[in-house]
């Protein structure tokens, strides 16, 4: 898969913008947000490092568009067409399915949002937009407890237990080098739906 910032390299004309936050992106993952500095992003960008500032007051401010777009493009691939009639067994299976192709196939945008989910220099926007999500899915598991086919307990605790689960299976793969089949991501799934149905 082409990333934006060696696109932006090769092809005249490019959207600037679009350049800086896919160098950013890519740098942000590498490096950590502290680790990284503007002239890096301008270097991998191909732009000038005051061409980052036309386009974004601050480093801040740059992380925050791209967890915000990284965030609402996952949104996309989970929540639409999303199956709110189906059963909390389907409705669980179709979220972890979805969740691992999005995983699968943006593996930077994964590792971006899992390593700045908590950072402190996240601004009122960006926490706001994980919020909704967060509510979304505790009504989701606070329906499925209520009609008994989840395990009662507090909806975060077993929102972090499905998504610890998955981050980890994630990662453990990531360090090895391993690619997850679809065969192995339904195994996943059922075990972590083992652990948390009622």
């Amino acid at each position: 898969m082409t990333n934006p910032a060696t696109l932006s390299r090769r092809v005249p004309g490019t959207d600037k913008r679009e350049a800086i936050l896919g160098a950013a992106l890519e740098l942000f993952v590498e490096r950590g947000f502290f680790g990284t500095a503007v002239p890096e992003i301008a270097e991998r960008a191909g732009v000038g490092a005051g061409t980052i500032y036309r386009y974004f007051e601050s480093k801040e401010a740059l992380v925050n568009v791209i967890y915000r777009e990284q965030k609402l493009r996952f949104a996309n691939v989970v929540l639409d067409g999303f199956p709110s009639t189906a059963t909390t067994r389907e409705q669980f299976r179709v979220l972890w399915m979805r969740m691992a192709r999005f995983a699968t196939d943006n593996l930077d945008a994964f590792s971006f949002l899992e390593l700045h989910h908590h950072a402190r220099y996240l601004d009122a926007e960006s926490r706001a937009v994980e919020h909704r999500m967060v509510q979304l899915f505790v009504s989701v598991v606070t329906g499925a407890q209520a009609r008994g086919e989840l395990k009662l307990g507090p909806p975060r605790l077993l929102m972090g237990l499905v998504m610890g689960a998955f981050v980890g299976a994630m990662r453990n793969c990531l360090d090895e080098g391993i690619s997850l089949t679809e065969a192995d991501w339904k195994l996943a799934e059922q075990c972590v739906w083992e652990a948390v149905r009622s």
